[in-house]
């Protein structure tokens, strides 16, 4: 044990007085900050400040579909009236949409005794916020003109097609609490990102760490003095260890942040976030689990490699269970309890960022979970010492990348 101890306070050490250390503590969350910045601007002027025409053979529809659009403050829409319209205005507007001179033009026709058509023309073919407000501002002039048609007085229109915002709640024991569907989404996301993100890039760091010892023939002299498990089992506690500190610093630098005048105006537009001291425990047990899964995963292949390059190529191993469990985000938030989010929430590989998409959205009962960890602990141990025993065997070989038939063999080994 007391090997053991020493091996990882020197990987430990190692680590967090490196220079890599120290930037990527503050680098990493500053570099995600900014992503989240650009990306919340972008979200905000997309589709903004468009110059569009509506066209059609029917003014008054015509009218009322612009109304619709300028009405949309957020949109800060310029948009012009071209009633009634021939096929000549309709080539004129695609020229000017060809010379820049308009964004794009909606052509409504009502000839048909039926539903009209509408077509929308623009520059861009990805322009979905333009299109989305445009549509619902046809259905929304359909709408208030029928009734109009049907004898009903503007006002009553007006009282009748307006919005309603519904307000969510979620039960929760028999009480009910404040819920927001987008928050929950994001914050599930966050956390199994930052959960998906720290367990594989440490676990990575495990393998890198046992390829430059490996070429700069250190074993040699180390494994001099102790045994290969007791090495193996000190570096994946100590760079265990440095990842746990950095998840700290980020957590209470977080919190300080949470509790500071800026945070609060950001927060000013109602989503709101809070972490219940349950979730933070099950944060660090997840990461210790899903670290030990990896790291060990990947210190067994790293041994069987002689450069880093070699590594790499392993690296899709750890990626096809995270992009499984991201592709399924959406599904999870939303059914927390199928059988299917139940059953990927249980697999070793996918259980730390599935398990959390669930808890995020509805908290799965507290057997699950510990089945979850249960399967996680076994899948760690057997994993342990499968890697143990190519580790050990693996570390002293050079010049030639082992087969699978010669891991097989090594597993024999006493």
């Amino acid at each position: 044990m007391r090997d053991i101890l020493l091996i990882a306070k020197r990987e430990y050490l190692e680590q967090v007085r490196g220079k890599a250390f120290r930037v990527t503590t503050i680098l990493i969350p500053t570099v995600f900050a900014c992503l989240i910045g650009v990306m919340t601007l972008a979200a905000k002027n997309t589709g903004v400040g468009k110059h569009i025409a509506v066209a059609s053979n029917d003014p008054a529809l015509a009218n009322r579909v612009r109304d619709a659009i300028v009405a949309d403050k957020d949109a800060k829409a310029t948009v012009e009236v071209v009633a009634p319209a021939a096929e000549a205005d309709h080539q004129a507007l695609v020229s000017k949409v060809d010379q820049k001179q308009l964004d794009g033009f909606l052509w409504l026709d009502t000839t048909d005794s039926g539903a009209p058509k509408a077509t929308f023309e623009s520059r861009s073919s990805g322009d979905f916020a333009t299109e989305g407000r445009v549509e619902k501002a046809v259905n929304q002039a359909l709408v208030e003109q029928r009734l109009t048609a049907r004898g009903l007085a503007s006002t009553d229109v007006a009282s009748l097609t307006k919005s309603v915002d519904v307000k969510t709640l979620q039960v929760k024991n028999g009480k009910e609490s404040a819920s927001n569907a987008m928050s929950t989404f994001w914050a599930a996301y966050a956390m199994a990102f930052l959960l998906s993100f720290t367990v594989v890039m440490y676990g990575m760091n495990v393998g890198r760490s046992v390829i430059q010892e490996k070429t700069s023939r250190i074993f040699e002299v180390m494994l001099s003095m102790v045994k290969p498990e007791d090495m193996l089992a000190g570096k994946l506690i100590g760079i265990g260890a440095v990842g746990l500190t950095q998840l700290a610093i980020w957590g209470i630098a977080g919190s300080i942040f949470a509790g500071s005048a800026m945070a609060a105006k950001l927060m000013a537009g109602g989503i709101q976030f809070s972490i219940a001291p349950i979730t933070l425990v099950l944060f660090a047990a997840y990461f210790i689990l899903g670290y030990a899964l990896y790291s060990t995963l990947f210190a067994g292949l790293a041994a069987t490699c002689d450069t880093e390059q070699e590594l790499q190529q392993y690296a899709p191993l750890a990626a096809i269970p995270i992009w499984l469990s991201f592709g399924m985000i959406a599904f999870i938030v939303s059914s927390p309890n199928s059988t299917i989010s139940v059953a990927i929430s249980m697999f070793p590989p996918c259980a730390p960022i599935t398990m959390f998409l669930r808890m995020a959205s509805q908290f799965p009962p507290m057997w699950q979970i510990g089945l979850s960890l249960g399967i996680m602990a076994v899948t760690v141990w057997a994993v342990l010492w499968l890697s143990s025993r190519i580790y050990r065997v693996g570390i002293l070989m050079y010049g030639k990348r082992a087969t699978l038939p010669e891991m097989l063999r090594w597993l024999r080994y006493s």
